[in-house]
């Protein structure tokens, strides 16, 4: 059996998101998925964005929070599931006093710096967002 302790994780900060990633891809075997556990801290609105060959789904393990998904903006709260389809706008955010906890799976993976690279790269940088 493998198994990946959170505390373990490797963990990586962008837009103030802590994403601990339990499983990369490639990692234990796996060649099609890719699973973080996500913080999202009081405050924190994550900008909208994509993955054109990735599908995502959340499950919110504690906390509540909003997440927006093609323009749909809803409430979720522990134990919902959320799927995003690949090429489709999304985005989470926390204003509710406390934290909200979700994991997070795709398929094909896709990591953290793939999705946020580009932003940085095309001049969208700004401290607020490590």
């Amino acid at each position: 059996m493998l198994v990946r302790r959170l505390a373990d994780a490797p963990v990586e900060e962008w837009h103030k998101l802590r994403t601990h990633i339990l499983m990369d891809a490639g990692e234990m075997g796996s060649r099609d998925m890719w699973v973080t556990w996500i913080d999202v801290p009081n405050g924190v609105d994550q900008s909208l964005h994509s993955h054109e060959e990735s599908e995502q789904l959340y499950v919110v393990v504690s906390g509540r929070g909003t997440m927006t998904v093609a323009g749909d903006k809803q409430e979720v709260e522990t134990g919902d599931l959320i799927l995003v389809p690949p090429a489709t706008d999304h985005s989470i955010a926390n204003e509710n006093g406390g934290d909200l906890c979700c994991v997070s799976v795709q398929s094909p993976p896709v990591t953290v710096s793939e999705v946020f690279a580009p932003s940085v790269a095309a001049g969208e940088f700004d401290e607020d967002d490590v």
